[in-house]
């Protein structure tokens, strides 16, 4: 599987894929990530890509030519293994099950947003959706798409040492993850539940669906709509 990043700040990249899961990928053969400066489609002597909006307004908008023809120049050829998306704080919500359905694509083009926004025809004409990570605005696409590439990656078949990891955790079943607990069992005076330490494995199932749901309830009510 291949990652696109379509970014003006390349340089960012150097850093959040070099370590962890993500590298070892990298250094497998399971992913590979590649990082595409916009300003190689532009024409001009400044290498611009933005302007100002039409109809006035704060700020300045990227233009949609470079962002066009550096798509058309990355993928050519696009196919329902292909997904382009532009990391926006109007898109939808990328959540695990969006992270699981990609692991399967060949590539993944991700375009970053900066200044006030991107003209509107790109996400109109150009890409398959608009995405975002939450409901707070950053100042560009590209923490958004080292998360989402984080997210996707260790999905794909082969990256994560153990495959149930990816199985047994949050959102996977809808819920939070359940608390979890390690050595020592006794830790400032703090302890271990019990029922982790009797070796009754029916008893730890329901124990952790319990205390799932109940973190669930105390720190996302709103998943238990979903399920």
């Amino acid at each position: 599987m291949t990652f696109h990043v379509l970014t003006i700040f390349p340089e960012f990249f150097r850093g959040p894929f070099e370590y962890g899961v993500v590298a070892r990928a990298v250094q497998t053969n399971k992913i590979a990530i590649r990082i595409h400066d916009l300003r190689q489609w532009t024409f001009d002597r400044h290498r611009s890509v933005d302007d100002r909006p039409f109809g006035g307004g704060e700020g300045m908008l990227m233009k949609p030519e470079p962002i066009f023809l550096a798509t058309q120049a990355i993928l050519p050829r696009r196919s329902d293994k292909q997904k382009v998306a532009l990391l926006s704080a109007q898109g939808r919500m990328f959540d695990q099950a969006a992270a699981r359905r990609w692991s399967a694509l060949d590539d993944v083009l991700l375009i970053c947003g900066r200044y006030e926004g991107v003209d509107e025809r790109v996400a109109a004409h150009l890409v398959d959706e608009e995405i975002s990570v939450g409901d707070f605005v950053v100042s560009g696409g590209e923490l958004p798409a080292a998360l989402i590439i984080d997210a996707v990656a260790r999905l794909v078949p082969g990256v994560l040492g153990n495959e149930a990891s990816s199985e047994n955790e949050s959102f996977t079943a809808g819920l939070l993850d359940c608390p979890q607990y390690t050595r020592p069992a006794d830790f400032r005076g703090y302890g271990v539940p019990e029922v982790l330490l009797g070796g009754n494995h029916e008893e730890i199932r329901k124990w952790r669906r319990e205390t799932a749901l109940a973190k669930t309830v105390r720190n996302r009510p709103d998943l238990l709509k979903k399920i």
